[in-house]
């Protein structure tokens, strides 16, 4: 009974402590570029899509009509576009994030549906309020309006469908550099 009490006791006290020195020696994979954990995927998107499906919105309060998708193309070429790509011109840095920018303006793979076409908009509308944790999708609740922040989502949920023109030739047109990717200016050694 001891033997058994200790090797519990030891296991309390070893397995805690491997696991400090594993994060302590810089072990752990923390760049864009490494693999992920084991169940890495498993372990966040099943509360993360749980949470999503208990508050986000089920109806939307604006209406889906050109003036809105209008207003949301405007609002994605300004806040969206520099990590998610426009229509046929992917980001230069979104497939370099871990994980991800996902393409909104490219169709599947495996079939005919466009970005998070096939997502509810409050589901769109929960992830541009709330942001994504670990993912570099910020939250614009303080920074966009419940207005804007359907306007894009009612946009993103139609990408597949003909769009109005105006709302076409904004998503078409390539964003002036400066507004791709922030420049830093490398400091020099001291």
């Amino acid at each position: 009974m001891s033997r058994l009490l200790g090797g519990v006791l030891l296991g309390v006290i070893l397995v805690p402590l491997a696991a400090f020195a594993w994060f302590q020696l810089g072990h752990p994979p923390v760049a864009v570029a490494d693999p992920p954990l084991p169940m890495e995927r498993f372990i966040t998107h099943i509360p993360l899509h749980a949470r999503i499906d208990r508050e986000m919105v089920k109806t939307p309060p604006i209406a889906v009509n050109e003036q809105n998708l209008i207003a949301g193309a405007h609002i994605y070429r300004e806040q969206c576009a520099a990590c998610h790509g426009l229509h046929d011109l992917p980001s230069s840095f979104g497939s370099q994030m871990f994980p991800d920018a996902p393409p909104l303006w490219q169709k599947h793979k495996n079939g005919d549906v466009v970005g998070v076409s096939d997502d509810p908009p409050g589901e769109t509308a929960w992830k541009v309020t709330n942001g994504i944790r670990l993912t570099g999708m910020p939250s614009y609740k303080n920074i966009l309006s419940d207005e804007q922040i359907w306007q894009v989502s009612l946009l993103l949920a139609n990408a597949d469908k003909p769009l109005p023109q105006p709302a076409l030739d904004l998503l078409k047109t390539p964003l002036p550099s400066a507004n791709l990717a922030p420049v830093v200016e490398a400091k020099p050694a001291k």
